[in-house]
């Protein structure tokens, strides 16, 4: 083979690698942008579908004095996708917290290791009375200097 095929060849297996990691990152993008934009998701779903709504799944369309124009079906709605965000997240908790208190397959051993101490001498401290009563108030007090 020459040179140049065999650099041709791993150049494609280059763009092809890197193209398996651009689509797994682009589909994690994906799956993470889908879970933020639920609730915009939800309000657009809403201002588009709004008369349907208001006709058919207002709960409050006998008691127009309400204003309600489906906007609690909207607020039903949100409620219903927190709780099930609550519960989602309450489960992926619970599950990790069993998986730690159950992992048996660590094994934990301490082994014992010398300490080794050194002792050292006690330090010798020499005190001399360098010590001259003074009052504080006649260095702030005195007279004026000429």
């Amino acid at each position: 083979m020459t040179r140049n095929t065999i650099s041709s060849r791993l150049f494609v297996s280059d763009i092809v690698r890197n193209s398996a990691k651009q689509w797994i990152s682009l589909s994690l993008l994906g799956l993470m942008l889908v879970k933020v934009w639920v609730i915009p998701l939800l309000y657009l779903d809403f201002e588009i579908r709004r008369d349907y709504i208001i006709n058919n799944l207002c709960e409050n369309k006998n008691r127009p004095q309400m204003h309600c124009d489906g906007k609690c079906y909207l607020a039903k709605r949100i409620a219903s996708l927190d709780e099930q965000e609550k519960r989602q997240a309450e489960k992926s908790y619970m599950s990790r917290l069993i998986d730690q208190v159950m992992d048996r397959r660590t094994s934990f051993s301490f082994n014992r290791q010398p300490v080794l101490v050194e002792i050292l001498p006690q330090p010798r401290f020499f005190v001399r009375e360098f010590f001259t009563p003074r009052v504080a108030v006649d260095d702030i007090f005195h007279p004026p200097l000429v």
